[in-house]
């Protein structure tokens, strides 16, 4: 059997542009298939679990160290771009380094927002899907487990969030830049998810004078609106009620823009160009990126946002280090856990043979029994041989090889064999 890797293959933030991560993002939906496409080529006990989020896609995998080629390979041809290109803007982790990275990224370490608490229910969101694909086994949901409690306790013992600014306020903070009073815009939110809620959290804390919702399903779109008192529309109605919006924040799982150039340009004509701000958290873009050129457009996208979430973060290093500490234990806990694991298949192998000779044993015990033989002579023999067959190995390797060999078997053998008696 051969041993099982732990590793981990992605890209981020950090490794690859807005556009390329685009290309790389798995919707819910997507999920179970997408697992099971990748897992086809995989030997039958992998275990598979995909993160996709706006910032990062990450393959976490139990299985085969070549399998890590085979996925890069896999991913590339996913997004239509070359391995060789892709291959500049990814990480590959293996073992102890794929583990640190999963717990740093579970308490919010590896974030554009040091300490951002979504991407711990994503990354559950990631296990759970990974589950009902029937992808995670014993090796993946212990490395997941140990995420979330490391990430629990850096939420806990430290001060890792309490500076935290969200992508939604910081989108607040630059639109009151823009705009003197937000109370007096017209706020739109198109998509219905948990980003959008969070940012209508945001703004409907500053009273704008309306807000509505736009959302390809309206019954949900619906029930977000009825919880800001705002209004719902179509996604269809978008480009002839765009003018009315100062203020246009976009995130769905659209894989094509749904405001295009042309869309925006004619609401800026009928706004007479008063300005107009939009934010596109989402990944792939919903908002075509040539809108930012228009001279009335304010446009930010999730990137363009990196520095305004960055303030505080000087009050947050001596947080960083102790949430490294924690970290650290819990890796060093995962490699014991993980070289525990690596002996099971030869637990596994010696249970086998004592059971093996236990039962050839009893059988030809209870033969002997059955043919009326003594019960004390049937018992002496079962001792016997059970012992004979336990230490022949043994008594084999004392009599075989050089004396260094020898000398090597008999300190096992002293270790094994005699402990009670040194």
């Amino acid at each position: 059997m051969c041993a099982m890797a732990v590793w981990a293959l992605g890209l981020n933030h950090t490794t690859a542009p807005l556009d390329l991560r685009g290309r790389f993002t798995f919707t819910v939906e997507q999920m179970g298939s997408t697992i099971a496409t990748l897992r086809h080529t995989f030997s039958p006990d992998s275990e598979v679990a995909i993160l996709s989020t706006c910032n990062r896609t990450e393959i976490y995998c139990a299985g085969g160290e070549a399998q890590m080629q085979q996925t890069m390979a896999w991913l590339a041809q996913s997004g239509g771009v070359s391995a060789e290109d892709l291959k500049g803007h990814t990480y590959a982790l293996l073992e102890a380094d794929a583990a640190r990275h999963a717990f740093r990224v579970a308490s919010g370490l590896d974030s554009m927002v040091l300490g951002e608490p979504q991407i711990l229910g994503q990354m559950k969101d990631a296990v759970r899907a990974a589950s009902e694909a029937g992808a995670l086994g014993t090796t993946l949901n212990q490395l997941f487990q140990r995420s979330f409690a490391v990430a629990k306790e850096v939420r806990s013992s430290t001060e890792i969030g309490a500076h935290s600014i969200s992508m939604a306020a910081a989108a607040v903070r630059l639109a009151s830049q823009l705009f003197e009073d937000l109370s007096e815009t017209r706020v739109l939110f198109v998509g219905a998810g948990e980003m959008i809620e969070l940012c209508a959290t945001h703004f409907a804390a500053k009273n704008p004078k309306s807000i509505a919702i736009a959302n390809r399903t309206l019954e949900r779109g619906e029930k977000l609106a009825t919880q800001f008192s705002g209004e719902v529309m179509r996604l269809a109605d978008l480009p002839q009620r765009l003018h009315e919006f100062d203020v246009v924040i976009s995130c769905t799982a659209s894989t094509l823009p749904l405001i295009g150039l042309g869309a925006v340009e004619r609401a800026l004509k009928q706004r007479k160009h008063r300005p107009m701000f939009m934010v596109d958290l989402a990944v792939p873009r919903d908002i075509e990126p040539e809108v930012k050129s228009l001279e009335d457009v304010y446009l930010y996208t999730v990137d363009d946002l990196s520095d305004v979430v960055q303030t505080g973060q000087a009050n947050r290093q001596a947080a960083v280090a102790q949430a490294e500490a924690i970290i650290d234990a819990g890796v060093q806990s995962f490699e014991h856990w993980m070289d525990q694991r690596s002996n099971v298949p030869l637990i596994q192998q010696l249970n086998a043979q004592a059971e093996e000779w236990r039962s050839a044993e009893l059988a030809r015990a209870r033969k002997s029994l059955a043919k009326g033989d003594d019960v004390d002579a049937v018992l002496e023999a079962m001792s016997r041989g059970l012992t004979q067959k336990m230490l022949h190995g043994a008594m084999a390797e004392l009599h075989a090889g050089d004396a260094e060999s020898r000398e090597r078997a008999r300190h096992a053998i002293e270790h094994f064999f005699l402990r009670g008696n040194r």
